[in-house]
């Protein structure tokens, strides 16, 4: 269905192509005259549809103006939920309604750009980003896109409670003893430090910090995964530990172990617990005093490696504007315009200068996960992934229901993953 809907958007381009020509006399001045490359030989009409989240929307509007100048272009910005539009894009292309330009995960631009939804794009930023951050945006030595946000998990504690932050597991194991943090109706139990470990998202951090990961070849090899070697079994006995010797029930839940963390942190329950950036808005708007930083360091002596994520901007693969869709990606990834990213926004920008930028801003959060960022691995962005995911959901749950033990929950999930794998993408 796809490959036949490419080829008659290809074919209709074609027919529309032969009629001007046809209409034209063929010469090369009429040619060029119905390019819509962008720039003075469009003759300024060239129409570029860039879409972005409704946060986003302001932002783009406001930097855009110079932007058109310079290429002879006209932007339209266009308001749609950035997974919408990534979902939609391939029936969206195909048919000429897509737009050229839009956000995308970092973890969802390798299946894209493998599957031909996206272009391949160059970095015209190249010598701001890192190592991680051009990982996120590469596959099999593809840039797929422009980093923009980086992200990453972090801790937060309560300030009314905790002097300091907390900075080894041993700290967080220390509050778990502290009376004041006692889970009321469950004799024993407390919550002085909580992690939502039953999601893999949130485990991954202790699993790769004892040895654990997701496949190998740093990330870009499907059929080694390395989430029950010796290291991870230790990280999910770790977690398991904590799930059956010191957290509530409410711990296990994994459609409610967010909600239950949230509320005993707004009651004054909870004296640090492991979160996204994407959390403090709602502690804030709560009007709970809190503060900011790294996740402690383990009792191995090694980092929290939690996924790095964030995203980035990409051009579509079915945009007949790809030259000016590429220089709008070196334009808004620029030191300046990710400095006014960040002050509409508050999202840490990947530009490592407007990381700088951000830095002295002297905001808690933004230092955390810059710092946090550091340590953190990136997320494998190969189609594979998504197997992942479901293969591992459980992984955590039924290790710390007692449903399995940790090793055999370990093995099961890897089965299943590989399985999968097997099953979905093995020609």
């Amino acid at each position: 269905m796809k490959k036949t809907g490419w080829k008659k958007y290809v074919l209709g381009l074609v027919s529309a192509s032969a009629l001007v020509l046809a209409a034209c006399g063929g010469g090369e001045e009429s040619k060029d005259a119905g390019s819509k490359s962008g720039g003075e030989e469009a003759g300024g009409d060239t129409t570029l549809e860039i879409s972005v989240d409704k946060g986003y929307v302001d932002y783009v509007e406001d930097i855009k103006g110079a932007f058109e100048e310079e290429n002879g272009v006209k932007i339209e910005v266009t308001e749609r939920d950035m997974f919408e539009q990534l979902e939609a894009l391939p029936l969206d292309g195909p048919s000429g309604n897509a737009p050229d330009i839009m956000m995308s995960a970092y973890d969802r631009m390798g299946s894209l750009g493998q599957q031909g939804h996206i272009a391949e794009i160059t970095l015209g930023n190249d010598d701001q980003y890192d190592d991680t951050d051009r990982a996120q945006v590469t596959l099999d030595g593809k840039i797929y896109g422009a980093p923009s946000v980086i992200e990453t998990l972090v801790l937060y504690y309560n300030t009314d409670l905790l002097d300091e932050a907390p900075k080894t597991f041993a700290d967080l194991e220390e509050l778990a003893k502290d009376d004041r943090f006692a889970f009321e109706g469950e004799e024993g139990k407390n919550t002085g430090f909580l992690a939502k470990w039953t999601d893999f998202y949130f485990t991954y951090g202790l699993v790769a910090g004892y040895g654990g990961y997701v496949f190998g070849e740093n990330g870009t090899d499907p059929s080694d995964v390395g989430l029950n070697n010796e290291g991870a079994v230790e990280a999910i006995e770790y977690a398991t530990d904590w799930f059956k010797n010191t957290w509530p029930q409410g711990m296990q839940d994994v459609t409610s172990s967010d909600a239950f963390i949230t509320d005993q942190y707004l009651n004054g329950k909870v004296g640090a617990f492991i979160g996204g950036p994407w959390q403090a808005a709602s502690l804030k708007d709560a009007g709970v005093n809190y503060a900011v930083s790294t996740i402690p360091t383990l009792n191995n002596g090694e980092a929290y490696e939690a996924f790095g994520g964030g995203k980035g901007w990409v051009v579509s693969n079915y945009s007949e504007n790809k030259d000016v869709a590429q220089a709008w990606l070196d334009y808004v990834t620029n030191t300046e315009n990710q400095n006014k990213f960040y002050d509409a926004t508050n999202e840490v920008p990947a530009n490592q200068e407007s990381r700088v930028y951000a830095t002295d801003k002297n905001d808690e959060l933004t230092t955390a996960v810059i710092n946090q960022y550091k340590d953190a691995q990136p997320m494998p962005n190969i189609p594979e992934m998504a197997e992942v995911w479901t293969g591992a959901e459980n992984m955590l749950f039924d290790a710390a229901s007692g449903n399995k033990t940790p090793k055999e929950s370990a093995d099961d999930s890897v089965k299943l993953i590989k399985e999968s794998i097997e099953q979905k993408y093995t020609k």
